[in-house]
């Protein structure tokens, strides 16, 4: 599998110009980006930005306090959204976009069609997510193909569990959330989409979610009823090969973990036999349950998030040390490739919020190890490469230092760089330029030099423990290497320049069949201008190269003839 990059965007925040910015305002008052908001020119340069996939994230229909029955859309009680423009995580509508994106409410699909269009033509992939864990709480489909149930529709809700129910029921009570729901009615009662099999979710549950019913019956040990196959199953099948029809690249998999392995297992392949090259990426924190939805599950990859990414988060934030990325890279060693490695998405904070960084040139060597340690792709979230703070009071969430997926807003930085559809950067400061220079340079770097996309990787961490000229807790350095092409990479966690003289063992030279003692020149991919001179590749003289603080070099070796 050849390694891409992907550009999360949420399409309401990413092409919304509006400046008003009031504490949870309408879509009248702030504003919402479109799918018309992506143009030719705005691919164009996520493209050049290194690129390969956009995930568009928050396409399907879900509930919003957003009025739209005039277009024939059920209208949603406001007692069970988050926020005003409602979580893309509550599907309303499995079968339809969202119409908050569309400019003609009445041609969304259209225009949702014609973006999946634009974006094979800049030269790019889309991927949309699918939320197979749990609907809205009033799931109600207005675009279903004819012949199609709806989801719930023949369910028995007398029965708090049954394999032909797609909902968990909790009988003979009403839904009374911990909080003020303004006059929701619902009887009885189902169950809330992180498993809380209880009439009383609180505010902090996903309350505005519903759990679907795969066959396991979670209330009696677990059981699983998947003989003759379950309802959900056939019904959740369908709506991927819906999507998949209309010719998208791959599904980003919200909590798959929190659906059997068995169900992936069944329907992926149904999905690939409409679309063989068509991806599936799955959000699964379990790491004793990665080798199963990869193999069991035919998951193409999966979220490291508990893995490098709280990792490098921790090294950052210094609580932890650098030489404890060697620890990670080597429990995945088997799946390294397969695990989607990001600094930021819309679940975390931002790198250059108060709650994280406080800025984003402190994230260079996290994004180096990121994106070069391994041939995993390697994902950015909209505004990452802008240091975006996230530190906005757009309105559920307040301050959390994450940009608000419930809220009509426009981002600062995305709207800078915007400047009104030019996408020519007009309105960035002399930071943010640098902070997107930077991320350019890398990411193109990661899909250019076949040392990073197909070449193998020695860890140098080991070597220099003890080396009073390499502080392994803040610094780190690997290889690598594919044919006669070799890439020493080293990047410093610590907040001063420091000189490093890495020590490079006799077993790296027989591991990436190099002659110990050749002569090399020396060129910093991340800064050509920098003259960097001729070194010999020895394991009994160390390697030495200067570091600026929060920084890193990518240092390409290329043989040199020395009398």
């Amino acid at each position: 599998m050849p390694k891409f990059v992907i550009y999360q965007v949420l399409p309401r925040l990413f092409g919304n110009y509006n400046t008003t910015r009031k504490y949870k305002g309408t879509i009248e008052e702030n504003g919402c980006g479109k799918f018309n908001s992506f143009t030719p020119r705005a691919l164009e340069e996520i493209r050049k930005l290194g690129a390969t996939h956009i995930w568009y994230t928050g396409i399907l229909e879900h509930a919003t306090k957003t009025d739209y029955s005039a277009f024939g859309i059920r209208k949603d009680h406001p007692g069970v959204i988050k926020g005003n423009a409602g979580s893309p995580y509550a599907i309303k509508d499995f079968y339809d976009v969202d119409p908050d994106l569309a400019e003609n409410v009445t041609n969304r699909m259209e225009e949702f069609e014609a973006l999946i269009r634009r974006t094979h033509e800049a030269g790019l992939k889309a991927i949309i997510d699918f939320v197979p864990n749990h609907t809205a709480r009033q799931y109600h489909s207005d675009m279903k193909p004819n012949g199609v149930k709806d989801i719930g529709e023949n369910d028995n809700p007398d029965w708090a569990f049954s394999p032909l129910n797609n909902y968990y029921y909790i009988p003979n009570e009403q839904l009374r959330p911990m909080f003020n729901t303004e006059g929701y009615d619902e009887y009885p009662a189902k169950a809330t989409g992180n498993d809380q099999f209880t009439a009383y979710p609180s505010e902090f549950d996903w309350y505005e979610t519903v759990k679907l019913n795969y066959g396991v019956n979670y209330m009696e040990g677990h059981q699983k009823q998947f003989d003759p196959i379950p309802d959900t199953w056939h019904k959740m099948a369908d709506i991927l090969c819906y999507w998949a029809a209309k010719n998208i690249d791959g599904f980003r998999v919200d909590m798959a973990e929190m659906v059997p392995v068995e169900f992936w297992g069944w329907a992926i392949p149904q999905v690939k036999n409409i679309n063989p090259e068509i991806i599936f990426i799955a959000e699964v924190y379990k790491p004793a349950e990665y080798n199963n939805y990869l193999c069991n599950g035919k998951f193409d990859y999966l979220y490291d998030k508990v893995g490098l990414y709280e990792k490098l988060r921790g090294i950052l934030s210094r609580n932890e040390a650098a030489r404890d990325i060697t620890g990670i890279w080597q429990s995945l060693s088997r799946i390294s490739d397969r695990m989607l490695n990001f600094l930021e998405n819309h679940d975390e904070q931002r790198i250059a919020s108060g709650f994280f960084c406080g800025s984003g040139t402190y994230a260079e060597p996290a994004m180096i190890i990121s994106a070069t340690l391994t041939k995993a792709p390697v994902m950015i979230y909209m505004g990452q490469e802008l240091g975006e703070l996230g530190m906005d009071m757009e309105g559920f969430s307040g301050v959390d230092g994450k940009t608000s997926i419930f809220d009509y807003w426009g981002v600062s930085s995305l709207q800078a760089w915007a400047n009104n559809g030019e996408f020519d950067g007009a309105n960035l400061t002399d930071e943010q330029w640098n902070i997107r220079n930077c991320y350019q340079k890398l990411l193109n770097i990661c899909l250019s030099e076949k040392a990073i996309t197909e070449g193998e990787m020695y860890d140098l961490e080991f070597a220099n423990f003890g080396n009073p000229a390499f502080n392994t807790h803040e610094q780190f350095a690997f290889i690598r290497k594919h044919r006669n092409e070799i890439l020493l990479i080293a990047v410093n966690f610590y907040d001063k320049p420091v000189e490093l003289e890495i020590n490079i063992p006799y077993e790296a030279f027989q591991y990436l069949k190099l002659h110990d003692g050749d002569y090399y020149s020396v060129q910093n991919l991340l800064n050509e201008e920098e003259d960097l001179p001729i070194q010999r590749l020895t394991s009994y003289i160390p390697y030495r190269v200067n570091l600026s603080a929060w920084n890193g070099k990518i240092m390409k070796l290329k043989k040199a003839n020395v009398v």
